[in-house]
């Protein structure tokens, strides 16, 4: 049986930190980095993307389309 695996693409620059793309992480794979983007505002980044299943959560919240997610089937 395949195992989904899944990977992040965090737009940083759109990024506001309103952090609600954390609180929507079932597996806490999400914190707020220390570093800022052009605007001023932490944005997150992943602390453990091997348990990341793909699902969407945090792109599906995130007020301003910041994440995406793609999904692959690891054998």
């Amino acid at each position: 049986m395949a195992k989904i695996k899944g990977r992040l693409e965090i737009d940083k620059e759109r990024c506001k930190g309103c952090a609600v793309c954390l609180t929507a992480c079932p597996f806490s794979i999400l914190e707020l980095g220390r570093e800022v983007n052009s605007k001023g505002y932490n944005y997150p980044r992943v602390v453990d993307l091997e348990r990341c299943t793909g699902c969407a959560s945090c792109a599906t919240v995130c007020p301003d389309s910041c994440i995406t997610v793609y999904r692959t089937k690891q054998l």
